[in-house]
């Protein structure tokens, strides 16, 4: 499916709920709150401020705003990474916001309402000599195992590393973003792999301690995932999500978080490629 088509599906969406609004389903309406689980280690999307422990970040930001258009209000929860599908699946959760990729492995059970570009960067220690991503042929690479990046360092390995006569990157699993950051530092691994919109998060909190290299090796988007059977709660949040966009709301949570770059012109339905 192309992006006009994702496009145009939206298109089609905001016409007839312009003649109709979507509605929330009658038990989230009823019960007056969202169930919404995050694992609270992937800052600056949401994270437990140090300073006071909250529970911070663009995708609280964001959904917050949300449960506000929405006339309810958020209980909050937290699991680990690899337990967020499971949680929508079993109802724990009634739609997941929490830096999750958009993949087409995930869409089997699943839909996703798009809302952030992204794409897997390379990044060392500031001492590190690589200039350039190829020079990672052959080197100990972390990345989050949960996530869609170990397939993405594997491709882009044979894709660059083997025609150039390089040895193969070799994948350092890690357990999230944390985790890996520690790995480099220990020096278990010599680069690291993480979502383009956390690097310059970790570059504040520790000044001078990463470097990145290159460019993003791959796009893809960040998206709000709803159950497949869930259409009433996917169209209702996409039309607020639309709004916010619309009246500039959108774009101010994520300057916030210094992430404007990231913003996508409008929601996208399973818009990635992979």
């Amino acid at each position: 499916m192309t992006r006009l088509s994702h496009f145009l599906g939206f298109a089609a969406l905001a016409a007839v709920t312009s003649a109709q609004a979507a509605e929330l389903p009658a038990e989230i309406k009823q019960a007056g709150t969202l169930k919404l689980t995050v694992n609270s280690t992937y800052a600056p999307m949401e994270y437990r401020d140090p300073a006071t422990s909250e529970l911070v970040g663009l995708d609280i930001d964001l959904a917050g705003e949300l449960a506000k258009r929405l006339g309810v209000k958020i209980v909050w929860s937290e699991t680990p990474f690899a337990e967020l599908i499971p949680s929508l699946q079993t109802r724990r959760a009634d739609f997941i916001i929490s830096g999750i990729s958009d993949r087409a492995s995930r869409r089997e059970t699943a839909d996703f309402v798009d809302y952030l570009a992204t794409g897997p960067q390379f990044f060392v220690m500031a001492e590190n000599e690589a200039k350039a991503a190829s020079d990672l042929c052959g080197k100990k690479i972390g990345t989050t195992r949960s996530t869609s990046f170990p397939v993405e360092i594997e491709k882009w390995s044979k894709q660059n590393c083997e025609p150039a006569g390089k040895p193969a990157i070799q994948y350092v699993p890690g357990e999230n973003s944390i985790d890996v950051r520690n790995q480099l530092k220990q020096g278990r691994i010599d680069a690291a792999v993480q979502g383009s919109e956390t690097l310059p998060y970790a570059q504040t909190q520790e000044p001078g301690k990463y470097r990145v290299v290159g460019e993003p090796f791959a796009k893809g988007y960040q998206g709000i995932m709803f159950r497949k059977d869930d259409t009433a709660l996917r169209e209702v949040v996409t039309e607020k999500l639309a709004a916010m966009i619309a009246d500039g709301s959108y774009k101010a949570v994520l300057d916030k978080w210094g992430l404007g770059a990231n913003a996508v012109a409008q929601p996208m339905l399973n818009a990635a490629s992979q």
